[in-house]
């Protein structure tokens, strides 16, 4: 009965330690979860909701399945802007990989990006970068605004270069606002949202911060984070109320370590009435 016993607690542990890698290295990796929000009362039903798409912290190696299936989703979607909230590469040789990805999304959708700390730590060509970006209908912001007319509504989209290896500054990209039906304000690292907030004022408001960089922790065990990068401040993932609130993506690659356990691979979908 012993000896049993026994082997029915090995095969468990064999069983669960089985699960977890599996999860942690292929699952949370390779499934990409689509999360979906509606904001200024936008409904569930209306057909002309705005949908605004925030892809994350790719750090592309090589263009896979999964990125392919992403691809495949949003020309279906046919999303009104999509942004990039940096950490796009982290290896200057694989601006060429992601060069193959953004030309498998439709080009007559618009695009925003902004850099986060890993295109500088690359010494991505940022000439090579923006020309790409440019070539596939998408605004590079670098401590910078711009505008949109989506449908029957215009957006003000604010980026903020990287707090941690670019040089942001919140102040020089607002001189870029022009009063528009919405405003968002993308921030790679959320630790630097504090000083957004602060520098916001009665005539510049802004409806949401999107930010990225902390990979949802990457290893999150309920809520406990072994390690979170330099700039993320107090902030892990998903919502944080505040004017204006944030939304910190948990992304879609890995840095250092090819591990998500507890942090699944994300993008998210933001719809605004239209």
């Amino acid at each position: 009965m012993a000896i049993s016993r026994r082997k029915f607690i090995k095969t468990g542990a064999i069983a669960t330690g089985v699960a977890l890698f599996l999860d942690a290295f292929w699952i949370e990796h390779n499934f990409i979860q689509t999360k979906e929000f509606y904001l200024n009362n936008a409904s569930k039903d209306a057909s002309n909701n705005i949908k605004i798409v925030q892809i994350s912290d790719i750090h592309i190696q090589i263009v896979n399945s999964p990125l392919e299936d992403l691809a495949d989703m949003l020309n279906k979607l046919q999303p009104d802007l999509i942004v990039f909230t940096g950490d796009v590469l982290d290896r200057p040789e694989n601006i060429t990989v992601f060069k193959s990805f953004i030309e498998l999304i439709d080009v007559h959708i618009p695009k925003a990006a902004i850099l986060g700390n890993w295109e500088y730590w690359a010494n991505v060509t940022m000439e090579e970068l923006n020309l790409i970006y440019k070539n596939n209908n998408c605004r590079l912001l670098i401590n910078q605004g711009t505008q949109f007319k989506l449908k029957e509504k215009t957006f003000s989209i604010t980026g903020v270069d990287d707090f941690v290896a670019g040089k942001a500054d919140i102040t020089e990209a607002l001189k870029w606002y022009q009063p528009t039906d919405y405003h968002i304000i993308l921030n790679h690292c959320p630790q630097y949202t504090d000083q957004i907030r602060s520098a916001l004022t009665s005539n510049i408001k802004a409806d949401l911060i999107l930010s990225g960089h902390t990979h949802g922790g990457q290893v999150n065990l309920f809520g406990f984070c072994p390690y979170l990068p330099k700039g993320s401040g107090k902030y892990v993932k998903g919502w944080y109320d505040g004017s204006p609130k944030m939304y910190v993506s948990n992304g879609i690659g890995t840095s250092i370590f090819p591990i998500r356990l507890g942090a699944r691979a994300e993008v998210a979908i933001f719809n605004f009435p239209g």
